[in-house]
């Protein structure tokens, strides 16, 4: 399993077998604060890369997903419909949707965990 991450930090950990598991980075979900809400699309949706996936809403701020690869939707994490603060207990556990991969080549547009570490080191907003 490899993480990618995007500019708008949702990360994708691709599994080996086309699908990848979407979510927000930790570096996200702090700045967020404590979320008490997520709009995640319907089992089947499709979405081409960078399109609005969904929302996540906390306490303090809501901002739209933004999918970092195009796919399907072949799953959405249904417990945090219960309870969405487990984004904020562990945000790279606990993914919002799992898609098919519709290119693999799309990967190549996002960053690896160093680049992105160093990403957000230089923009800190």
């Amino acid at each position: 399993m490899k993480t990618y991450y995007s500019s708008t930090h949702e990360y994708i950990t691709v599994d080996g077998e086309g699908n990848g598991y979407v979510g927000i980075s930790d570096y996200a979900q702090k700045a967020l604060g404590n979320v008490v809400y997520v709009d995640m699309p319907e089992v089947g949706d499709e979405f081409a890369a960078g399109d609005d996936f969904g929302a996540i809403e906390s306490v303090k701020a809501a901002s739209d997903l933004i999918i970092p690869v195009g796919g399907e939707v072949i799953e959405i994490n249904e417990a945090l419909a219960d309870n969405p603060r487990l984004v904020n207990e562990d945000a790279m556990a606990n993914w919002i949707i799992k898609i098919r991969i519709a290119d693999e080549a799309e990967l190549d547009d996002l960053m690896d965990e160093s680049a992105y570490s160093a990403y957000i080191a230089s923009n800190p907003h």
